[in-house]
């Protein structure tokens, strides 16, 4: 009877660590697609020279801490004019906030659908999750970066920090990037995700 409680804590084990290996496997999944993305010229935000001196992303080591269970609160927010690197004002509406631990810190974020895309099939349940953190700057973009999320179904969702990629902005010219509003600074370090571009040599 004694070997009963060393089975089912060898099993939860067991699992927590292929839950583990699944969540960084996807997170290395996205990195490598995100970079795969950026060198093929029918898919990259990059031309001519841009595109030949790409060496590809620099990111933080995955760390799961930076995975969150948040929770999401649906928001009836209006329509709102979205700052962005030009004078363009891009339409986005508050969808929802999300509430969070990290390091025992809790954070909100807000989360935003944007107007345009809600219209095509492929993005109807698109959220678009833009966010600054003190590590803006130094070892990642200035601008701050951005998270893709789904609407969620119930009343959580999964924010991993580790998906963070940077606008286009960050690499070239010639693109309109929606700036994180003041309400989505975190007033801590994200090092978790895409880091500061890599400058040609």
């Amino acid at each position: 009877m004694k070997l009963i409680p060393t089975i089912v804590f060898s099993f939860i084990f067991i699992n927590a660590i292929f839950s583990q290996n699944k969540e960084i496997d996807e997170v290395k999944e996205f990195q490598a697609k995100l970079t795969a993305d950026y060198k093929d010229p029918d898919h990259s935000p990059l031309k001519g020279e841009k595109l030949k001196e790409f060496q590809g992303h620099e990111f933080f080591p995955i760390d799961l801490n930076y995975r969150v269970i948040a929770k999401f609160k649906k928001d009836k927010g209006k329509v709102f004019g979205m700052k962005t690197s030009t004078s363009r004002m891009a339409q986005y509406k508050k969808y929802g906030t999300l509430s969070f631990e990290i390091n025992g810190e809790t954070f909100k974020l807000n989360v935003y659908q944007s107007e345009r895309l809600k219209k095509s099939d492929e993005y109807k349940d698109y959220l678009f999750l833009p966010f600054m953190d003190q590590t803006n700057g130094n070892t990642t973009y200035g601008a701050g970066r951005y998270i893709d999320l789904s609407i969620p179904k119930g009343k959580t969702i999964v924010v991993d920090f580790n998906k963070a990629y940077n606008p286009y902005c960050a690499y070239t010219e010639g693109y309109s990037c929606p700036i994180p509003p003041q309400d989505n600074f975190l007033n801590t370090e994200i090092k978790a995700g895409i880091k500061s571009p890599k400058k040609a040599n």
